[in-house]
């Protein structure tokens, strides 16, 4: 099990969580051969689109096709990491590549369903260990989230421009959705 500092909540809207059930959640991709079973079910044009992922409470990465909102690959449950992630198949042998031939190619926090910070990276990356896939060192495209406190919208902040893109208040510089 990883144990880190932080575990995200939902925090989108309220009737996608309603909506959420146990046929959407994720393929548990707890070790190499899992990987390997789920991903020769995947119908080839769609390996080309990134899928959506959680890393559950466990430390296990689930996945679900990029339509699926993040709360139902989790089943409604707080996760350690969440976003956006694309496969690559590389020949035998080549670098970078785990046994399985495949490597992750891109990897985001990308979820406004959980806002998760810069920080869940070593949750995300030691799952993919788990999975059997090599990997890129953090992730290849990061957002930081912020709650506006004013508004209570939530944000996704461009540039290290800290200010609501929806009443123009500042966004504090720490991640903040653990607070209301």
């Amino acid at each position: 099990m990883v144990t880190l500092s932080r575990r995200y909540r939902y925090v989108g809207p309220a009737e996608i969580l309603a909506g959420t059930t146990p046929d959407g959640a994720g393929a548990l991709i707890a070790a190499p051969g899992d990987f390997a079973g789920w991903v020769s079910t995947v119908p080839a044009p769609d390996l080309v689109e990134p899928f959506t992922f959680v890393v559950d409470l466990d430390g296990v990465l689930r996945l679900a096709p990029r339509r699926s909102e993040h709360v139902a690959c989790a089943e409604g449950r707080d996760v350690l990491g969440a976003g956006e992630i694309t496969f690559v198949r590389q020949p035998p042998g080549e670098a970078g590549v785990g046994w399985l031939g495949w490597r992750v190619d891109e990897v985001s926090n990308q979820s406004t369903g959980y806002c998760p910070d810069l920080d869940s990276w070593p949750a995300v990356a030691a799952a993919l260990d788990q999975a059997g896939l090599a990997r890129p060192d953090d992730f290849t495209v990061g957002f930081v989230f912020r709650r506006c406190p004013d508004c209570q919208q939530r944000n996704v902040v461009r540039d290290d421009d800290f200010v609501c893109a929806l009443c123009g208040a500042d966004l504090p510089v720490r991640w903040n959705f653990d607070s209301g």
